[in-house]
């Protein structure tokens, strides 16, 4: 009796942990994907160093996950090219006294990106594109307040493009 208790006890522990994957869950087309590099982002806006900006958020998401090794072009496994689509201002809360003078505005941001296989050149693995928002105070130097709120944005649209990559999201 005290073997069959055993026994049973201890298929019991083996078959609870049956599912279970090491690592995270990377999206069934992405499992051969271990290492990504990214590239100097491209832009369809005008802004100073947006590009910089843009690539260095998308390094610090995709190391802060940590599904995938960030490596360089020659030993990556893929390529992350993004592109950093729209950028407007929006609105958000005007002067009591004058409906058009703007108190607080709401940045808005676009990045797309390409995945690309670095050992099948040319096949896309996965595509699309993601928002990221930030608000600001309008005050006497609304150029450095639109500065200063850029990079949230942009870190929340690759936060989101790397948890989509990652976790199939």
């Amino acid at each position: 009796m005290k073997h069959f208790v055993l026994l049973a006890l201890s298929l019991g522990l083996l078959t609870s942990c049956a599912g279970y994957r090491f690592g995270g869950n990377k999206p069934e087309h992405l499992d051969g994907i271990q290492s990504i590099s990214v590239p100097l982002a491209k832009s369809r806006v005008v802004f100073p160093r947006v590009e910089a900006l843009a690539t260095n958020c998308m390094v610090d998401a995709l190391v802060g996950d940590g599904t995938y090794r960030l490596a360089t072009s020659s030993g990556a496994d893929a390529t992350l090219v993004i592109t950093l689509e729209k950028l407007d201002y929006v609105q958000a809360r005007s002067s009591t006294v004058d409906v058009l003078r703007s108190e607080e505005l709401q940045i808005n941001v676009t990045v797309s990106y390409q995945l690309i296989d670095n050992t099948r050149p040319g096949v896309v693995l996965d595509e699309g594109s993601e928002a990221g928002r930030s608000r600001l105070f309008v005050d006497d130097n609304l150029q450095t307040a639109r500065v200063n709120a850029l990079p949230d944005a942009l870190q929340r649209a690759t936060q989101s493009i790397i948890a989509r990559l990652a976790d199939g999201i």
